[in-house]
């Protein structure tokens, strides 16, 4: 809505009613943030005409604002980050309350990285009490927005704020989800302490200073004789590795695991349980170690004093108990899984000789295009997939998925999907049929916190057209002289939802055309700095090489983003697919 005559209050209100039940039905049926987003900023601009438009949302860790979604902005003011209190936007976060300036010449508080700018409307975007974000406007006429536009705008950033946060949350739960399952198959990487002895030792270390013990023993159950096997104990500050076991049915520590709870014996002399072991010991504390509801040892305490440990020191030792437990299970685990280290590294040898077997062996040659595809694994194997399937009389099927997740949980689901995908080929079903087929068939084979987004197409190479559909994957590129634009294609990934349905595009392509398909990768990739190569630089690349053929596309790509990491660690796999019309 450009200013002008003010609109009567009824219309304006249908307009209210009208721009929100539009907003409503937009946030409520999707779960991809840059869908979000995106839409977000087309219902705004159907009420207000703006040409600079921004969605920053905030870094809690850094404690700033950074774009994540702009129009109208330059590259260099999109990579801007702005403090929490500072210019306008940082402001409106600081203070919660939207800021509406006429004229921003008049304010000190103003970031001048557009000088063509004169008035700016910013409204913090709070959820639960907290904000997460702001909505930018600015223009280049001073006096540009009006109260009107500030109530209606109110209005949105609460139900926007919601949106955002929960498509963020859904985002952080499946990553989540996904980081718990690699962090059990490798449980290495997760232990600061790898040896048991030196575990021990450090939490007896750290015990003293919260308790001034005199002794301090760690036994761990052995369920199969019904016995505390004695691994560790600490007398006045000398370590001691051997001792005696001592049956569950007899003393203080046998009592804590029988019963499951700490015991505290004030005076050991008058506690008919206790088994004297230390004839100095005169109060002595056990506190069972109990991880996932089983009990998997004993930290018991002795001090030479009788009543010297009380109720605090159970509260306490109670707390860190749970953690001591889990310390422990995870510091035993990884013995277990280094003896099986040198079989599980040629196991995964063998998984990736397998996993490049499900891979195209070369792409296929064509009359009128040609084709290139690379796939560079995060880790030894990966989740990425590509596939290239035969649809007879000069069609050839496209497929690129990411499974959730990495590593060989990934690559097993990724052969699942490959092979069910091959098994279906002979169909020729068109992209938005494959693609439900798959999530059915996926649906059937439901496992927990797995899914794959995937792009299908089918390329005629006889008309040079290209039908696709998408389900969730990164959206691919559209080069046609020196354009590079986004194929706007989105659904839901495959293995979620039930009874998806999936929007197919037809594409006419001319020679010297070209499509480019990506995995998340690509554009997620990090340098030391912690920067992501992101979508502009990858369009940058790309139309830089736009009259090269597909495989000089692929590698000058694949180079941009090894030179953006420069050793960095690759956290997500890579694959990057190609076509060039010729």
């Amino acid at each position: 809505m450009a200013p002008g005559p003010a609109a009567t209050p009824s219309a304006f209100s249908r307009q209210q009613l009208e721009f929100l039940t539009q907003l409503a039905d937009a946030l409520n049926t999707t779960l991809d943030l840059e869908t979000l987003l995106h839409r977000v900023a087309s219902l705004v601009q159907a009420v207000l005409d703006y040409k600079i438009f921004a969605i920053l949302l905030v870094n809690e860790r850094a404690h700033d604002l950074r774009m994540r979604f702009q129009i109208g902005h330059t590259a260099e003011v999109e990579r801007m980050r702005i403090p929490v209190g500072q210019g306008v936007v940082g402001e409106a976060a600081s203070l919660r309350q939207p800021i509406l300036v006429p004229d921003v010449r008049k304010i000190k508080n103003y970031i001048n990285a557009n000088p063509q700018v004169r008035s700016e409307l910013a409204l913090p975007l709070i959820t639960r009490d907290r904000v997460i974000g702001v909505i930018d406007i600015q223009a280049e006429q001073p006096n540009y927005f009006k109260p009107e536009h500030l109530r209606l705008l109110q209005l949105t950033a609460s139900r926007v704020a919601t949106a955002v946060e929960n498509a963020r949350l859904y985002t952080r739960v499946v990553r989540q989800a996904n980081t718990l399952s690699v962090l059990n198959e490798i449980s290495r990487e997760i232990t600061s302490i790898l040896d048991l002895d030196q575990l021990l030792i450090h939490i007896g270390t750290l015990l003293h200073r919260v308790i001034d013990y005199r002794m301090y023993s760690i036994l761990l159950l052995n369920q199969k004789r019904n016995v505390l096997e004695h691994r560790l104990s600490v007398r006045y500050g000398r370590v001691e590795l051997a001792g005696e076991d001592i049956p569950i049915s007899l003393g203080l520590t046998g009592a804590s695991v029988r019963e499951g709870k700490a015991i505290l014996a004030s005076d050991v002399r008058k506690d008919p349980r206790y088994r004297m072991v230390n004839s100095e010991t005169r109060s002595e504390l056990a506190i069972p170690l109990i991880y996932k509801g089983r009990t998997v040892g004993v930290l018991d305490l002795e001090h030479t004093r009788a009543h010297y440990f009380n109720e605090d020191h159970v509260r306490t030792l109670t707390t860190l108990a749970a953690q001591i437990a889990v310390a422990i299970e995870n510091a035993r685990l990884y013995q277990r899984v280094t003896q099986e280290e040198q079989r599980l590294e040629r196991d995964l040898a063998m998984a990736r000789e397998v996993q490049l077997r499900l891979l195209p062996p070369k792409v296929p040659k064509l009359k009128n295009s040609e084709l290139a595809a690379r796939f560079l694994p995060a880790r030894s194997i990966g989740g990425d997939l590509y596939d290239f399937l035969d649809y007879g009389e000069g069609r050839l099927a496209i497929a690129m998925g990411d499974v959730s997740g990495k590593a060989a949980p990934a690559a097993l689901y990724a052969a699942l999907v490959s092979g069910i995908l091959r098994s279906q080929s002979g169909q020729h079903l068109s992209p938005a049929a494959m693609l439900a087929f798959m999530n059915d068939a996926l649906r059937e084979r439901r496992l927990d916190s797995q899914y794959v987004t995937m792009i299908f197409a089918v390329w005629n190479d006889n008309d040079r057209t290209l039908q696709l559909a998408n389900a969730g994957a990164v959206q691919p590129l559209f080069c046609r002289g020196n354009d590079v634009t986004t194929l706007q294609a989105a659904g839901f990934p495959l293995g979620l939802f039930p009874d998806a349905e999936y929007e197919e595009f037809t594409i006419s392509t001319q020679p010297g055309d070209a499509l480019i398909f990506f995995s998340d990768g690509i554009v997620d990739a990090e340098n030391a700095q912690e920067d992501m190569f992101g979508n502009e630089r990858l369009d940058a690349v790309v139309s830089k090489n736009r009259k090269r053929s597909a495989a000089q596309m692929v590698d000058a790509v694949l180079a941009a983003v090894g030179e953006f990491q420069a050793g960095h660690e690759h956290f997500d796999d890579e694959t990057i697919l190609a076509i060039k019309v010729k």
